[in-house]
């Protein structure tokens, strides 16, 4: 389960007399209906522990439900407008995190204890600290020195070596002036809201989202690109994406639903196209055990958000009239999804995530080259069909034919990556 609905209603989850809605294309919304007439109940008040999104602001999610302008007087907008506000600092503060890290990662290629330093885990921390003003970013930065003063010294080495660079200091400058338009943007955007008059506030509106899009072409200039390493070209994506999210919103207080909506389902196949692009410039072990834990977070975690963001838009403006009066009327409390989606976010913090773990275990069962296999299966599952093939020729071809099962369903990616790079080393030995 993603979400975290009132105590009153996980126990009616759990008796059956609720039920989560689902929408047509069976993706899980934030919002609970009676089992038995379908009224609708409620919506969630938070994200499940675990289920955190590395990048994507649950509270952009649940305000898809609970603000839902073009039926709602502006006092009862106002009321809820926190949600949102909140959403967006958590993409401001995810920004910063994310770009400060490649003061570490550098520009061309980076060894593996450095890339440590900044891993899935890491980022977690920095994110809990800057939401829980431990740590300020200051110019779209944080200070890693200060930030990671208990890391080895090899590591505060690296990062004064990097800050050293020549290319780098380019780099740094073009996305602090970037972040700088990035959060003026975003305080605009915020003073815009609680305006009562329409006119302004679209207008207000219409300027921040302007600015968010010049901040996004130089985040998502190809040529800050150019001779960075695979985990360099995630963060940067990774920042390209927050941004985005920020730009979604502005469509979706304005009631343009088909934008918001058009640009959500954009925005997945954009974040699936960039995460294979960088999988594919991966060119050590070092670089695949930092980006497979945190690529495996957004395909598990943010991606499904993201979906059921674009699913809860479509949904709530098709409902009944009684239906949305029912669900907007819902008993609503600003900190109580605050509260639990923070706790979850504590504890994944604390503790080491569950994609670091279990891409331990496949280490242990796999090698590099499959590895990377099985992370493109991950985000891409129709790549594996012509992997597929190629082993059932192969096994055919070899007299292996104990090796092209009937029924590929029941066989996992790690099995059908590590039959392929088999057959692939047999045919180079053989040659």
């Amino acid at each position: 389960m993603l979400f975290v609905f009132r105590p009153e209603h996980m126990v009616g989850l759990a008796s059956g007399t609720l039920q989560q809605v689902v929408s047509a294309s069976g993706v899980p919304l934030a919002i609970v209906r009676n089992a038995a007439t379908g009224q609708m109940v409620g919506h969630a008040v938070g994200v499940a522990a675990g289920a955190d999104p590395l990048l994507t602001a649950p509270q952009l999610v649940l305000g898809a439900v609970q603000m839902f302008q073009a039926h709602m007087g502006f006092q009862e907008t106002y009321r809820r407008l926190d949600v949102i506000k909140g959403g967006l600092q958590s993409l401001q503060n995810s920004v910063g995190v994310l770009q400060t890290t490649t003061a570490v990662i550098g520009i061309g290629t980076v060894a593996g204890v450095a890339l440590s330093a900044v891993n899935l885990h890491q980022i977690l921390k920095l994110k809990q600290d800057v939401k829980q003003l431990r740590i300020e970013v200051k110019d779209g930065f944080i200070d890693l020195k200060k930030a990671l003063k208990d890391q080895e010294a090899e590591i505060i080495q690296r990062i004064e070596q990097v800050a050293t660079d020549v290319e780098f200091k380019h780099h740094r400058a073009i996305l602090a002036q970037a972040y700088g338009l990035f959060a003026k943007a975003i305080a605009r955007f915020q003073l815009a809201m609680v305006s009562p008059d329409v006119n302004f506030r679209n207008g207000e509106i219409n300027g921040s989202r302007d600015m968010l899009f010049k901040a996004l072409a130089d985040y998502d200039n190809p040529h800050l690109l150019e001779g960075t390493c695979a985990a360099g070209q995630l963060r940067r994506q990774e920042c390209v994406w927050a941004i985005d999210q920020a730009i979604t919103t502005t469509y979706q207080l304005q009631c343009q639903y088909d934008i918001a909506d058009k640009r959500l389902s954009d925005l997945q196949t954009k974040m699936r196209q960039d995460t294979l692009t960088v999988i594919d410039s991966c060119a050590s072990q070092s670089e695949l055990d930092f980006i497979y834990p945190e690529i495996s977070r957004l395909q598990e975690h943010d991606l499904p958000m993201l979906e059921s963001w674009q699913h809860h838009i479509d949904f709530v403006q098709n409902l009944p009239a009684d239906d949305l009066q029912m669900l907007l009327s819902a008993e609503y409390n600003n900190q109580e999804i605050s509260a639990t989606t923070s706790t979850g976010e504590h504890s994944s913090a604390l503790e080491k995530p569950s994609e670091q773990i279990r891409y331990e275990e496949l280490k242990q069962k796999s090698h590099y080259q499959s590895l990377q296999e099985q992370l493109r299966f991950l985000i891409n599952p129709d790549l594996r069909r012509a992997y597929e093939a190629y082993i059932s020729q192969q096994a055919i071809t070899s007299n292996y034919k104990a090796l092209a099962p009937s029924n590929w369903q029941e066989i996992p990616d790690l099995t059908v990556a590590n039959l392929y790079c088999y057959f692939q080393e047999v045919n180079k030995s053989q040659q």
